[in-house]
């Protein structure tokens, strides 16, 4: 019994949030376009057209695992693959790592005050 009223309630739910993301969406396109792009204005059924347009390009239709922005392996891939890596190092190895990263990283402000000028990057004038 009580999980048929939350079911109930999250499609409501589900159902109030759809009509407020596409009321949402109407509003800032017919603010927005017309005037910026003089585009035309629209209805909140090209509004929820929209939402779902807009679903499909950037997020796909779904299916299988959620994959990263980029098509990697998740979010912390690159970590555990780095750790896996370090830990395979000699320690004269993981010596010249932080040697080198220590160079590449935490000498670029004295690089740049040692710079010639003529290196500067140029700033456009405004």
């Amino acid at each position: 019994m009580r999980r048929g009223l939350w079911i109930a309630k999250m499609v409501v739910f589900g159902i109030v949030a759809v009509g407020i993301f596409g009321w949402a969406t109407m509003t800032l396109w017919n603010w927005l376009v017309p005037v910026l792009f003089a585009g035309p204005s629209i209805n909140i059924w090209q509004a929820f057209g929209l939402l779902i347009l807009s679903k499909i390009l950037f997020s796909g239709f779904g299916g299988g695992k959620h994959k990263s922005h980029w098509g990697h392996r998740g979010n912390y891939y690159w970590k555990s693959n780095w750790k896996d890596r370090y830990s395979r190092m000699t320690p004269e190895e993981r010596e010249r790592l932080k040697e080198r990263m220590k160079e590449k990283w935490c000498n670029w402000e004295e690089e740049s005050e040692t710079r010639p000028a003529s290196q500067e990057p140029s700033s456009p004038n405004v």
